[in-house]
């Protein structure tokens, strides 16, 4: 390609739908979908683009709650402060808008503060919010003398952070941490449990549609009149639990009589008959729902708003709250009212779009530097659900599972994060669907495969008709409702560093002479592969014996901060045992966590080059390598040229998949051996969000030819421009690195680049569907792709303003290019393109 043409985007043979879309616009071109989506367009114009504000009255009511009611239980101060919000929280009805139910009154994107999480050091986190890098946001001078003088004060020495960071052993924490005071991440045994309340999480919103609030209530209430008056552990223990049921569920429905009286008020002020309609309706339907069960369409989205809304302003729940499968409980309503000629496919749509426009608006921040490096450009996972298979393990796609695909690929924005079930019986009119959206270029849905999840989930314990009713949570996980009973945070384990310190004999670059590691013997004295990868796993079982050590700490202490009586009051064990959903252990619960294992093409690709120029072939010596890694390859350029010649991981080339094996085959006995002493399901998981760049920030050159800082693999893709033969060997890599004989494994993230080219035209969506099919007979968990010409990362990267709303995927998620930091950006660019399937 000519240089004019790298410069120029629009020159390439093919463009996406989204790439041709932002041609459009940069032309002054109307948006083609811009009449039959003109409610929501209009909605988008007023906060596209803007710089999120902070919010900070949810923070502030529940720090007076929490400041009146110590001493309490904590599920019953939580469900108090719920309660104090839901009165003095200030609401608005926005215009055009069809849904009520926001965590702030002001128009526009906003976040929220959870000072529980982070206020021992929020006056600083709130000082540099609008200057940091990643995901930055603005507040007032008003609100941050509140954050400052009101919020922060009372949660010094209370919150969950500071306790963690008490508790960890010397030894983990100097992995853990670089400070004293556990405000600076290590990257090396991470921690991610102090930045969110809970992992990604997906209530059980069918019962609140089907059921209301005030049914919920009900049954606590005759939960407490069947207690035993005189026993201690009903008093102490189920009582306080009960009491917050029927408080929190008075709180919602207040909260949402409050949004109706606005309504209400506002449609009398109204001299739109149109708009005067809509806002009496409204009111109608915020005074029923979520109180009592839903009966239509509008009253369905609308209880499940309320209730997915007042779930975020509970806790910050890892990876935003998750949405389940919509096209699965919204059906009934949705069947029942075309057929009744009540709605349309187009307004039930707009219906829909309204909820993703306030999706769009709360963003989800994260105030420690540590959170934002892991989660940039304002990244999301409301995950809904399309796809799959019934309880009863039929094919469970309907007429909205693809209404939710095709707004995908006319609604402008990358909000909700939509995700695709796919099983050996999807019908092809489902899968070529799935693969236009695909090809639109915006990175959705991403794939989750039944034929994995299901069987691992019921080898773990759960039954086969819940493991069939999974639902996409976050990233690239799952959950059963109503039998998840997990919430704590895993933690991040860079491998990479493991192999610097076993090249550095317990040191790395990055920390000097700080003795992180164990002192193994100086790698230029092995003789042997085998001595060598000794080395290296004596360094990879500390890492293990951290992680470990330090997710049962956190499991211990994290009951002691954080309750959700909400959320408790929508599952069904935490009903029947009376216990709060984050008890450490929930009779009947599974409990499925994990921990990451970042890197894994860098590490393979690094140990197969020492094995087979090291030690086979003798081509260098150990002293050499270690000199050229140490120089950073400057003045070693033959050698690095040498190392990158070697076979890499992403090649179906068994000579590096057999050491990735034997990597995963480590995990996994570790984790088997051990999660009994957790109690849970701590499994081997390889999603590493936007982690991988900081992760590679502190890990200096590495023997696969990589340079000092630069990012590691991510998730269990190859390494940056190592995958050569093609996308297939990619997948059949994953499928060989694999030990399928083990249960103890969790999600394996999967990033696939392809040119708009590759899959062009009829001929095009056919390759693609099946490439999805292969993926799916080989059982590997998770498969998203970018369809985006690399011309137009790199011109976005010049001149953000022009690509403004290009979107790409990142990590299980999909983000604003030009909302990304400059390392991340090119990390996108840098992913192999594939230019044939």
């Amino acid at each position: 390609m000519s240089a004019i043409e790298m410069l120029n985007p629009e020159a390439c043979e093919c463009h996406c739908p989204q790439e041709q879309r932002i041609f459009d616009r940069q032309q002054g071109k109307k948006d083609m979908y811009y009449d039959s989506h003109r409610r929501v367009m209009e909605l988008i114009t007023k906060f596209d683009g803007q710089t999120p504000y902070i919010d900070v009255e949810r923070a502030l009511y529940f720090t007076q709650s929490m400041k009146e009611t110590e001493g309490q239980p904590l599920v019953l101060r939580w469900a108090k402060a719920l309660m104090n919000i839901a009165k003095n929280i200030s609401v608005i009805v926005q215009d055009g808008q069809l849904l009520l139910g926001r965590a702030s009154a002001k128009d526009g994107r906003y976040g929220i503060l959870y000072p529980e999480l982070d206020g021992d050091f929020l006056d600083i986190a709130v000082r540099d919010l609008p200057t940091r890098e990643q995901s930055p946001a603005k507040i007032t001078a008003e609100d941050a003398k509140i954050v400052m003088e009101e919020i922060a004060p009372y949660w010094k020495g209370k919150t969950y952070h500071e306790d963690l960071n008490n508790s960890l052993p010397e030894w983990v924490h100097k992995l853990t941490y670089v400070d004293d005071g556990g405000l600076i991440s290590r990257f090396v045994v991470n921690e991610t449990s102090s930045f969110r309340s809970s992992i990604q999480w997906v209530p059980d919103f069918e019962k609140v549609i089907k059921r209301g609030f005030l049914d919920i209530k009900r049954e606590a209430l005759e939960k407490i009149a069947a207690l035993d008056v005189d026993s201690p552990l009903d008093n102490v223990e189920k009582r306080p639990f009960l009491d917050a049921i029927v408080i929190v569920c008075d709180a919602i429905v207040l909260w949402a009589h409050r949004y109706a009286d606005a309504a209400k008020e506002a449609a009398a002020a109204c001299t739109d008959p149109v708009r005067k309609a809509e806002l009496e309706k409204m009111a109608e339907i915020a005074y029923k729902v979520p109180a009592y069960p839903a009966e239509s369409f509008q009253e369905a989205v609308q209880s499940q708003w309320f209730t997915q809304m007042f779930s975020r302003i509970e806790q910050k729940t890892g990876t935003t709250v998750s949405n389940g499968r919509m096209d699965q409980y919204f059906y009934p309503y949705y069947k029942k009212d075309m057929e009744a000629g009540v709605i349309t496919e187009e307004s039930a749509m707009e219906l829909l779009e309204c909820m993703f426009v306030g999706m769009a608006e709360f963003i989800d921040m994260f105030i420690s530097p540590q959170g934002g490096a892991f989660n940039e450009g304002y990244s999301h996972w409301e995950a809904v659900t399309v796809g799959g298979q019934t309880r009863d393990g039929v094919d469970a796609t309907n007429e909205l599972s693809h209404l939710f695909l095709r707004s995908k690929r006319e609604f402008p924005l990358h909000y909700p994060d939509l995700a695709a079930r796919v099983h050996a019986l999807s019908p092809d009119e489902f899968l070529y669907d799935v693969a236009e959206t695909i090809k639109y270029g915006s990175g959705f849905p991403k794939l989750c495969n039944d034929e994995e999840v299901v069987p691992l989930y019921a080898s773990k314990g759960g039954t086969f008709e819940e493991a069939l009713d999974y639902a996409v949570s976050g990233c690239t996980e799952t959950r059963m409702p109503n039998r998840d009973t997990y919430t704590s945070g895993g933690c991040y384990v860079n491998f990479c560093a493991a192999l610097e310190m076993a090249l550095r004999q317990g040191k790395m670059k990055k920390y000097g002479d700080e003795q992180l590691g164990i002192p193994t013997a100086d790698p230029r004295t092995c003789q042997t592969w085998e001595e060598f990868f000794d080395l290296y796993k004596q360094q990879h079982q500390l890492f293990l014996r951290a992680c470990f050590t330090q997710q049962l700490i956190v499991n211990k202490t994290r009951p002691r901060h954080f309750a959700a009586p909400m959320l408790s009051a929508m599952h069904d064990l935490c009903m029947k045992h009376n216990m709060d959903l984050h008890s450490e252990h929930i009779p009947e619960g599974a409990e499925f966590g994990y921990y990451e294992f970042m890197g894994l093409g860098t590490v393979i690709d690094s140990l197969a080059a020492v094995k087979k120029l090291v030690f086979e072939e003798k081509r260098i010596t150990m002293a050499e390598l270690m000199e050229a890694i140490d120089a950073n390859w400057v003045g070693y350029e033959a050698i690095q040229q040498m190392v990158k010649s070697c076979p890499c991981y992403g090649n179906d080339d068994p000579y590096v998949d057999v050491i990735g094996k034997e990597l995963d085959l480590m995990c996994v006995l570790f984790t088997r051996k051990y999660n009994k002493e957790l109690g849970m399901n701590n499994d081997v998981r390889y999603v590493p969000f936007t982690s991988h760049v900081p992760f590679g920030k502190v890990v200096s050159a590495t023997p696969n030819g990589r340079v000092d800082w630069f990012p590691l693999s991510d998730g269990s893709s190859a390494s940056h421009g190592a995958d050569v033969n093609g996308p297939t060997a990619i997948l059949m890599s994953n499928f060989k690195t694999k030990n399928y004989g083990y249960r103890n494994r969790a999600a394996r993230l999967v990033n696939i680049k392809f040119t708009p080219k590759s899959v062009e035209g009829e001929a095009g969506t056919e390759k693609l569907v099946q490439f999805i099919r292969t993926w799916c007979d080989l059982k590997l968990w998770h498969l998203q792709f970018n369809v985006l010409n690399q011309e137009t990362l790199v011109a976005a990267q010049k001149d953000p303003q022009k690509y403004r709303n290009l979107i790409v995927r990142v990590a299980g998620y999909s983000a604003y290019f030009v909302d990304l930091t400059p390392d991340l950006q090119n990390d996108l660019i840098a992913r192999t393109a594939q230019d044939t399937i």
